[in-house]
């Protein structure tokens, strides 16, 4: 897996935009619409995001956040004290953000287009690092996570979302009830619609040879942003210290109830098994 598929994917399928219709589908490039339109169903979707931000003071600390998606969580930082600065692998996130805080007539340190493999800032430069949804999508999260460490100051902070291993979703939903799915549907997908989610799935796993297809170290690539998502990971703790030697856990809690098509979204006091691994890390002495 290299870095240009995966860019090239969120480039053209950015983060929600399947949600709300996208910006260029039923928005006529009418963006304040757009960003009040997608706010409204990430936070009443995704209420937790809220009350994890507050748990941090960002009032002001130096942040960097790798991987800005529609900039909600911008924004959110932003007006939360944060002297901000914004790093996104695509072009598409990078000009959608840039057009948000202008619009919302934020004020911002800095705003760059680049890899988080090679961090365009110096060593030292931010207090936190903050990462929603993204860094389990990168391919080389040791080279990932040594850039983060360098630009951090000493003892700074990464604060990160990453897609839970010991969820509901992974060990029931993906793991089994999907595969099961897809596998009961292989026999008959001439009749199944191309253009639905079961269908692109149905397709990808006759190109791939259906085998292939289910092995769960590809088919988890392809169960957690659609069917044509080129890479993830799913994170226990054990494999937060593994892939970030850099740093050092504090604390952790999973929440988001998150587990299609089992009718469990949103279900309350199921924190245990949330989709959503949230981490603090500090960084090691070097």
């Amino acid at each position: 897996m290299d870095e240009a598929r995966v860019q090239d994917f969120w480039n053209t399928h950015p983060c929600g935009d399947d949600i709300v219709g996208g910006l260029h589908e039923g928005f006529d490039d009418d963006y304040e619409k757009f960003f009040a339109s997608y706010d409204h169903w990430r936070y009443r979707q995704e209420r937790h995001i809220l009350e994890c931000l507050d748990e941090v003071d960002w009032r002001g600390q130096r942040v960097l956040e790798v991987g800005l998606g529609q900039g909600a969580e911008s924004e959110q930082l932003i007006k939360r004290g944060a002297r901000w600065s914004g790093l996104d692998l695509t072009p598409e996130s990078v000009a959608r953000v840039r057009t948000r805080l202008a619009l919302r007539d934020l004020a911002y340190d800095d705003l760059r287009q680049g890899s988080v493999l090679a961090t365009p800032w110096p060593d030292d430069s931010f207090d936190i690092v903050f990462s929603h949804g993204v860094l389990h999508h990168v391919p080389d999260i040791r080279q990932a996570q040594a850039e983060i460490h360098r630009v951090l100051k000493p003892g700074g902070r990464l604060v990160v979302m990453l897609y839970a291993r010991r969820s509901l979703n992974y060990q029931v939903s993906i793991r089994l009830v999907r595969r099961a799915a897809l596998l009961a549907a292989y026999p008959v997908r001439s009749r199944v619609a191309p253009d639905t989610m079961l269908g692109r799935h149905l397709a990808n796993a006759e190109e791939a040879g259906l085998g292939h297809y289910l092995a769960l170290d590809n088919f988890v690539h392809r169960s957690t942003d659609g069917p044509l998502n080129p890479f993830a990971r799913v994170y226990d703790l054990r494999d937060v210290e593994r892939d970030f030697p850099d740093f050092v856990v504090e604390r952790a809690h999973q929440t988001y109830m998150h587990a299609p098509p089992l009718p469990v979204h949103g279900l309350p006091g199921a924190g245990r098994l949330g989709w959503h691994l949230w981490v603090h890390l500090k960084a090691r002495a070097t």
